[in-house]
This record gives C-alpha cells, sequence and structure tokens, in this order.
C-alpha cells in the first residue's frame, strides 16, 4: 500500500525556490536530473515510509537525503506531509 503524500505550503515554496535556484546556476538539463531523482525518492517515500531515518526522536521527522547539501524532511501521520526541501 503507498501512502499518499502532502506538501505543505512552505515545502513547495522551498522546493520552487531550489529548482529557480538550480535552473540560474546550473541549467536546466541539471534542474531535469534533480526532479527525476526528487520523483523517485518520492515513490520509495510512498512505498517504504519508514525506509529513512528519524533525524530526532521526539519529532518523528524524518530525512532523505537527496544530495550531501539538500534534504527532503517529511513525517508520517495517516499520509505522509513534507514540510520542506531542507538545504544545508
Amino acid at each position: 500500500m503507498s501512502f499518499v503524500l502532502k506538501f505543505t505550503p512552505e515545502a513547495e515554496e522551498t522546493y520552487d525556490s531550489l529548482v529557480a535556484q538550480l535552473k540560474h546556476t546550473w541549467g536546466a538539463r541539471y534542474v531535469v536530473r534533480f526532479e527525476i531523482k526528487v520523483l523517485k525518492s518520492l515513490k520509495m517515500i510512498a512505498d517504504s515510509p519508514y525506509l529513512y531515518p528519524v533525524i530526532e526522536d521526539n519529532t518523528n521527522i524524518r530525512r532523505c537525503v537527496l544530495h550531501k547539501n539538500c534534504s527532503l524532511l517529511y513525517k508520517i501521520y495517516d499520509d505522509i506531509r513534507f514540510g520542506r526541501l531542507f538545504l544545508g
């Protein structure tokens, strides 16, 4: 069973901002490769939400590392909610 993925407005905003930054810096081809990687990761999260580790036990927020400087942060409820795309 796959979970439903939901994005908070902040997650959508940070994703759009990151894509614009990547396009400006690296070009459209890099953005396409990045988006493919994101889609594959989202599919894995929907199918196996407990695959990625909890970053702090008391928050139950999980982190999927897309790149050494970019991670997806999410929390599992009855669905999966993405709080933001984290750079750093």
